[in-house]
């Protein structure tokens, strides 16, 4: 399973560029609740929880495929991706608000994230099994696409839902 965790990294990492231009690519109700629709601090949040969703149902048919023993896989998949947004905005705000956009601290801090997230990964799924923790994990993946709909679409007008390359909020809100 260590292999298999030091290859999502990579894929995860590749799958998140092109994760950033879905919506521009495909513009549609769907994307934008996925995927980015602009340039703020929460809608890159997506990228991380999206890119590693999908990729979470191929790493699923991998593991059963050669083999490998896993328990826990839902809660897996809704924990780490969760605790990946929290450390990423823990790390990134403050180095955002002392150096400002920059891209080499956002990519670095995005691999960053996505080795923490497996090493996160490979625990919770070598743990023993937890008792429903499958209803609870569906459960808070919907909540969470919920409020990134939710909050694509209404934004509340602070820093961390605005787009400072085209001066606007969500989706829709421009700022002039």
């Amino acid at each position: 399973m260590k292999k298999i965790k030091i290859i999502n990294v990579i894929i995860i990492f590749l799958l998140s560029f092109i994760s950033h231009f879905m919506y521009e690519w495909f513009p549609n109700s769907l994307t934008s609740i996925f995927f980015p629709v602009n340039e703020s601090i929460f809608e890159h949040m997506k990228i991380i929880y999206t890119t590693y969703f999908i990729y979470s149902i191929f790493e699923y048919f991998i593991l059963i495929k050669m083999k490998i023993s896993f328990n826990n896989f839902l809660f897996n998949v809704f924990i780490t991706h969760l605790l990946g947004i929290i450390c990423y905005l823990i790390i990134y705000l403050p180095l955002y608000y002392l150096f400002g956009e920059n891209m080499i601290i956002s990519i670095t801090l995005l691999l960053i994230i996505y080795i923490l997230m497996n090493i996160i990964s490979y625990y919770i799924l070598r743990y023993k099994k937890i008792k429903y923790n499958d209803y609870i994990s569906i459960i808070g993946i919907i909540i969470i696409y919920l409020i990134f709909g939710f909050l694509t679409y209404k934004p509340p007008f602070n820093d961390l839902f605005y787009d400072y390359n085209n001066s606007k909020y969500g989706i829709d809100i421009y700022i002039k």
